[in-house]
């Protein structure tokens, strides 16, 4: 998970290309997250509004969105372990010293990965098949599988930040493990639940966007209405629910790392009645340029009072924080978070506004164009959370236990930045046949609707799944059992 776009002299040469092949992978991985933790759980009540209130649009988006789910699903496995071989290929020294203690987390996730390919499996399989309720029933364990596995990664992400449950020998080696100590860390709870609700408002936001743009298009039937309003009004149900959750790990931050919360916030010595910068550039000399400074605020947003003392980078030696640099690089990434995180929030405010006042969808084409980018743009404040926790650790990989250039491989850097090129073009092609398909599924989707709307028989497209019944052919295809060939198999 390091990152990272400067290196002190003495670095070894294999860190660099170790770290960005890390973060390039890590970052596309993260954008297939929100769908994989949090898509089961909108499709399910989607799935249960259409059978409470017997809605077959409902029922047939529900239905429609499991099939993306289980292409993205798919893209995710692959993407996902990826991630899994890096951790042993180019860190063997953070896995070797430090496996034992916080690989359990790993386990958890690989389990929680089998457990939900299966479900998923069953759900896909199950409709047409399966009596309503049990289909539904048989469901509802996806979105607990999808929390198991995200409970996994962030169990040993937040070791990480927090390490405990270990003591260390005479060579310096962990011993006596205590493996509820090492999940339950102190930064456990608040990086958790942050991830969790921040994947809810992503999926959210990122389908919801795709019927805000068939609204701006003009499709605005009961079919497309709902496709925008469940997922939508799902996210901006938990959009103020994040604002407090953000708050609370971001103090968490200030009192169990604050040397990377003074990253963060690009504080560089230690006092009381610290301004607010707002995407300011810290400089190697602790000046910042640029920016809209804010007298006092750093110190009340962290302790409800000015006078409160924030810890500054200098309060601990040069090799021992982030650099001037990776200090920005946090400080932009979390303030760039905060401000798409305000914007969603106004965004939810104003939905909800319109809805408790004319108990309607808003009829503003404003309102549309900024749901149809508020999924892209909490996507990047995902990445920008993933950046400002990880750039902000530097140079631990364990916090203060073990840097990042003790753990990187000893492959050599060339070799490395080979393997760099080889992903991204693989990644490419993956992503770019992953949109291939969700465009060909939108396509026979649409003229299947358009058949059906001009009342013609139409064979639904996502009616079969490759092994299992098929729907009985019409009379008109059936070969007769007569003629030539009529008792062929």
């Amino acid at each position: 998970m390091p990152t990272s776009l400067h290196l002190p002299a003495d670095a070894p040469s294999q860190l660099l290309p170790a770290r960005e092949l890390m973060a390039f992978t890590l970052a596309s991985h993260i954008i297939l997250v929100p769908l994989g933790v949090a898509f089961p759980f909108i499709t399910l009540v989607m799935h249960h509004r259409g059978l409470r209130r017997k809605d077959p649009a409902a029922l047939l988006l529900a239905r429609r969105w499991s099939a993306v789910m289980a292409v993205q699903f798919a893209l995710g496995i692959v993407t996902g372990t990826v991630l899994s071989f890096e951790f042993g290929l180019l860190w063997p020294g953070l896995m070797g010293r430090w496996g034992d203690v916080f690989g359990i987390g790993f386990g958890v996730e690989a389990w929680a990965f089998f457990l939900e390919a299966v479900l998923i499996a069953i759900y896909l399989y199950g409709w047409r098949r399966l009596k309503p309720r049990t289909h539904f029933l048989l469901g509802l364990p996806l979105p607990f599988a999808a929390l198991l596995g995200a409970f996994g990664i962030l169990a040993a992400n937040s070791w990480m930040n927090t390490p405990q449950g270990f003591s260390l020998d005479s060579e310096g080696d962990p011993v006596d493990v205590d493996v509820w100590k090492a999940i339950f860390t102190p930064m456990f709870g608040p990086q958790y639940w942050h991830f969790v609700v921040a994947m809810i408002i992503t999926a959210g936001f990122v389908v919801a966007g795709v019927y805000a743009v068939g609204w701006l298009r003009g499709r605005r039937d009961h079919y497309h209405r709902l496709g925008f309003a469940v997922p939508f009004t799902i996210a901006a149900v938990a959009t103020p629910v994040q604002f407090v959750l953000g708050d609370s790990i971001a103090r968490s931050v200030f009192h169990k790392q604050p040397v990377k919360f003074a990253a963060m916030e690009i504080v560089w010595k230690t006092d009381t009645r610290v301004p607010e910068y707002l995407f300011g550039r810290l400089q190697e000399d602790g000046s910042v340029k640029g920016g809209i400074k804010i007298p006092l605020l750093d110190s009340i947003l962290a302790g409800f009072s000015p006078d409160t003392e924030v810890v500054g980078l200098t309060s601990v030696p040069a090799d021992q924080r982030p650099t001037a640099l990776q200090a920005t690089i946090a400080h932009w990434a979390f303030d760039l978070m905060v401000v798409i995180g305000s914007a969603l929030v106004l965004l939810a405010l104003w939905y909800g506004f319109v809805w408790l006042r004319h108990r309607r969808l808003p009829a503003s084409r404003w309102f549309y164009r900024s749901a149809a980018c508020a999924g892209v743009a909490s996507v990047v404040a995902v990445e920008c959370g993933w950046i400002a926790t990880e750039v902000g650790r530097q140079p631990w990989i364990v916090y203060q236990n073990m840097r990042v250039a003790e753990a990187v491989t000893s492959t050599r850097s060339t070799t490395l930045w080979i393997m760099l090129a080889v992903v991204i073009v693989v990644y490419v092609f993956l992503f770019g046949s992953f949109l291939v398909i969700l465009l060909k599924m939108r396509t026979r989707w649409r003229l299947a609707d358009g058949q059906r709307a001009a009342g013609g028989t139409v064979h639904p497209p996502e009616g079969d799944i490759p092994y299992g019944p098929r729907v009985p052919l019409p009379a008109a295809d059936v070969p007769s059992s007569g003629g030539a060939g009529g008792d062929r198999p």
